[in-house]
């Protein structure tokens, strides 16, 4: 089993599959995977020459075999993928001469969509297909899965479930990041680490998108956040053309000498992903032959995390805003009675820019569907926020499907020390990851000594380790009593809180307004016992991020303990305080459709028709609004969740404008047009949909042609609808050529129209080589392009 070797020996992977594809003769628009069946000697000779350069496991060729692509093709996806393993176990035996074991690796890539809510697959549906796939690898002998050139955590999500729920395969998942350590919808290292993890895969790492040494760093950060062991698998560096012919920078020795860097860094499992041949393999094996790998730490850090951002429980205290909870509040009982989502959102984001680090979702009524419920706003709350959510109910069913469709590592709210508790909890935190809060309740009900709250947080720790979760993974609420009733409740709650942190190590949470119950002037006592916890040794409060007194009283503590470097958010919050109270206004179409609130920017938009020019609305509210959310996608501060709501709630809005437009008998301006197209072989449109959402919003009028769309069709609309600019998107080494064909065509036959491009294998570069007007390194560039191309006066 390669599991016994993972982490304590240096194993090798394979390197690229296209261009080797390319060389042997694989067309423009033809599926490689095909060729598991058209041409089998040609696939078991590649997989054969990186056998005898060293490698020790091998992928077979099925990065796109899945359902989706094959669906209305001529052949059968379970007789590619059976012969796909073939192919790699036949060439295993006629390239191995020494004895050692090849390992067969199942590949399975992206299915080149985007899932909901951003794009139009369901995690089922994307669940399925990858099901299906690793069902057929597993019954034709593959020894493991590896899920790789993933760009969307929630994408590898359904991949991992899909392959632990119905295989009994070790897992190993790749993410491709950008240079700034994030995926395309966002995701940072420590969320994708902390995903993974609490997902239990096998192995974890980078592949494609770039070369060793722009990874080294990227690699470093996975370093220090991951306990298990660590792929790499770059690129032969990039693109470029010398005679007219493509080739990557990063030639064997070169690339050979990075891998020995990145071994010694703490890889694990090395190889090659585009552009890498099996000479760059060879060279690799023989460079790195006899080193040992670090043996993977384990990192004690406790991480939830959302599909945009993890969050650390650790010194520093977090908020954990409670306002999203029908306990006590009438307007939001209200609100789910009448499934008002839009009352709900907004409570999630004032939150957020209150100061709020993780947000408690409870959403449990007598009379309301629970399950259905929590998992609705769930992925509402998703797509308006990166905050971590806190999933909070005593419904398991409710809770597991909340965890099941959750975009990252949840906290869970909660588990008790009883035994049916546990027994229930457990298993779900075991099987989707997540960090469990573990009141100390057991049989016997609260102890009344903190003695007696600790031992219950012992037997908790105890048992959840049964499970193989780690303590990292808990978080201890040793419970606030409230002091009306029992008036030695705070002295027993500060004094568990320093004594759970002493004897276990583990992290803690409260809830801490539960401390004043029944008395006069809450926000008064509140404020002081939260700095009183906080010193006790409180790691998350759960309180309400609105309450000003609870504001101060963190800041205030941060500041004094140094956890706020140079008191910077204290004299940011509070520097320019002044004494007069601060008037909440109505919420503008501006801000609304900033924050992706669509009912809100709806209602504002007829507001303001009634006092505006529709133009002038589309001017003054609309554009700048877009503007800001474009810039802050650009720069990472706004994550494509939050970018795709902002464009629905601006449709929303221009809605109404269009019909007062229509009214008046007044027109829009007259919109551009440009072309969108995903190559000729290609079916991965996920920057191709990206790109039309923000096009769209600023005026552009998109002509969406799909994927997999020949190089005619493409010109032949450019020339009928008289467009002047052509958008090409392309994800496959082995379709850049359908990408190159199109062009020249677009040359020939209409040479007034610009051409830009964007993808996962492309550069400023390579998309120079190939003709094309302009490379957009991300959606906003394509924007910005668009603009001068077509809107700049002429």
């Amino acid at each position: 089993m390669i599991s016994q070797r993972l982490g304590r020996e240096l194993l090798f992977f394979d390197g690229g599959m296209g261009t080797l594809l390319q060389s042997k003769g694989l067309k423009p628009g033809e599926l490689p995977e095909t060729w598991n069946l058209t041409h089998r000697e040609e696939i078991i000779d590649i997989h054969r020459q990186y056998v005898e350069a060293g490698s020790d496991i091998v992928l077979t060729n099925t990065f796109g075999a899945n359902a989706l692509k094959f669906h209305d093709t001529e052949y059968d996806l379970e007789e590619i993928v059976t012969s796909a393993v073939g192919n790699v176990r036949e060439a295993a035996r006629i390239g191995v001469n020494d004895g050692r074991k090849v390992y067969t690796a199942l590949d399975i890539g992206p299915t080149g969509k985007l899932l909901k809510p951003m794009g139009d697959l369901g995690f089922e549906e994307a669940y399925e297909a990858f099901k299906e796939v690793a069902r057929y690898g597993e019954a034709a002998g593959a020894d493991l899965v590896h899920i790789e050139t993933m760009s969307d955590t929630y994408e590898v999500k359904a991949a991992v479930l899909a392959v632990k729920e119905n295989t009994d395969l070790p897992v190993f998942a790749t993410m491709i990041f950008d240079e700034r350590g994030k995926l395309l919808t966002g995701a940072d290292v420590l969320s994708v680490v902390a995903l993974l993890e609490g997902l239990r895969v096998d192995a974890l790492g980078i592949n494609c998108g770039m070369g060793p040494e722009q990874m080294m760093s990227i690699l470093d950060e996975i370093m220090r956040y991951t306990s298990i062991p660590v792929i790499v698998k770059p690129n032969a560096g990039l693109p470029k053309q010398r005679e007219g012919e493509v080739y990557y920078d990063v030639d064997p020795e070169h690339f050979a000498e990075a891998m020995c860097r990145i071994v010694k860094k703490g890889a694990c499992v090395i190889g090659g992903c585009c552009g890498t041949t099996p000479a760059h393999i060879k060279a690799m094996t023989e460079r790195c032959a006899g080193l040992v790998p670090a043996v993977p730490t384990s990192k004690k850090e406790t991480v939830v995390s959302s599909y945009g951002q993890g969050v650390v429980l650790g010194d520093r205290p977090v908020i954990i805003g409670e306002r999203i909870n029908p306990t006590g509040k009438s307007k939001f009982k209200q609100a789910l009675k009448e499934h008002d989502l839009d009352y709900i959102l907004r409570e999630g984001i004032t939150q957020q820019e209150k100061g709020a680090h993780i947000l408690d979702v409870n959403v449990g009524l007598p009379d309301i569907d629970e399950v259905s419920m929590m998992r609705e706003v769930v992925c509402e709350l998703q797509s308006v926020t990166s905050l971590p959510l806190q999933i909070d109910t005593v419904d398991i069913e409710a809770m597991e499907a909340a965890m099941r469709i959750y975009n990252g590592k949840p906290m869970v709210n909660s588990v008790n020390g009883k035994k049916e508790s546990m027994d229930a909890v457990f298993p779900l935190i075991q099987k989707y990851g997540g960090v469990v809060i573990g009141l100390t309740i057991d049989e016997n009900g609260i102890p009344d000594s903190a003695d007696g709250r600790v031992k219950v947080a012992g037997n908790i720790i105890e048992e959840a380790a049964k499970y193989g979760i780690d303590r990292k993974d808990i978080v201890i609420d040793v419970l606030a009593m409230t002091i009306s009733s029992e008036p030695e409740g705070a002295k027993i709650t500060l004094e568990a809180l320093r004594k759970v942190r002493e004897c276990y190590g583990v992290r803690t949470v409260l809830g801490v307004s539960n401390i004043s119950f029944g008395l006069p002037f809450r926000p008064a006592v509140n404020a002081n016992f939260y700095t009183m916890a906080m010193q006790s040794g409180l790691s998350a409060g759960i309180i309400n991020p609105s309450s000003e007194d609870m504001m101060r009283s963190y800041y205030s503590f941060c500041a004094l303990m140094n956890f706020d470097h140079n008191c910077e958010q204290y004299i940011a919050r509070y520097g320019s305080q002044t004494s007069a109270p601060v008037q909440m206004s109505e919420m503008t179409l501006k801000s609304a459709i900033e924050k992706g609130l669509k009912e809100e920017s709806y209602q504002a938009a007829l507001r303001l028709v009634k006092e505006k020019a529709p133009l002038e609305i589309i001017n003054e509210y609309l554009i700048p609004a877009l503007d800001v959310v474009g810039k802050g996608f650009e720069k990472g501060t706004v994550f494509l969740p939050q970018l795709l709501m902002s464009a629905d709630a601006a449709k929303l809005a221009f809605a109404v404008l269009k019909e007062e437009l229509a009214r008046s008998g007044e027109s829009a301006q007259k919109k551009e047009k440009v072309i969108l197209a995903t190559v000729k072989g290609d079916i991965h449109d996920i920057g191709k949909n990206i790109v039309k959402v923000l096009l769209e919003n600023y005026s552009f009028d998109v002509i969406d042609l799909g994927k997999d769309v020949p190089p005619e069709e493409i010109v032949l609309r450019a020339v009928s609808e008289d467009v002047r600019l052509v958008g090409l998107s392309a994800l496959m080494t082995t379709t850049v050529v359908s990408m190159e064909r199109t062009i020249k065509l677009l040359r020939r036959d209409k040479p007034d129209c610009k051409v830009m491009v964007g993808g996962a294998v492309l550069n400023e570069e390579y998309a120079e080589m190939i003709g094309a007007d302009f490379y957009g390194k991300d959606a906003m560039q394509s924007v910005y392009y668009a603009q001068k191309i077509l809107q700049t006066a002429e």
